[in-house]
């Protein structure tokens, strides 16, 4: 807004709070009218601020937080190859399924997870990438196992922990 949009705005504004002011309280018009003037452009300021800040661009600033050594990480550079870790997973997974110590849960879905990994090309025939949709591979467990959501993630755990402990040991190596 120009000088004379805002001097207008301001107006309009100070109109609609000229009822308020009571001159048996003895205090200035002037100084009385002078504050809602400056509490309401201070108002906007802070208003125009919020818009400003919440629209901010990712491009506008990108170039700042990719400079910004506490907003990066280095990924140390390992020698594990995702098929000996899937390779070693799955050799972990079909001795655990063999032991009696899991619940039914437990056996259905480290089955599936077997499945998964094992017949990944013809399960997810188009991906070309090393990326999972986590959403698609729950759908296929949840059809797979005839287990819930809930279930799943209950059950899953076991497996989640079995593999990181798998990962730490071959990254020691």
């Amino acid at each position: 807004m120009n000088f004379e949009e805002i001097h207008t705005d301001t107006h309009s504004f100070l109109m609609t709070k000229i009822d308020k002011f009571k001159p048996s309280k003895e205090k200035k018009a002037y100084s009385y009218f002078g504050t809602i003037c400056k509490n309401y452009l201070m108002g906007q300021i802070m208003k125009d601020q919020k818009d400003i800040n919440r629209k901010i661009s990712y491009e506008d600033i990108s170039s700042d937080l990719c400079n910004r050594t506490e907003m990066s990480y280095l990924m140390e550079d390992d020698d594990l190859k995702s098929e000996f870790v899937i390779k070693k997973f799955l050799e972990r997974l079909r001795e655990d399924l063999e032991e009696i110590d899991s619940n039914d849960q437990e056996k259905k879905l480290g089955s599936a997870i077997y499945d998964l990994f094992e017949n990944y090309g013809t399960i997810f025939p188009d991906t070309n990438n090393n990326k999972f949709n986590k959403n698609i591979i729950l759908f296929e467990l949840r059809e797979m196992t005839n287990l819930s959501t809930k279930e799943i993630r209950n059950s899953i755990k076991k497996y989640k922990k079995m593999y990181f402990e798998l990962v730490q040991e071959l990254l020691k190596h």
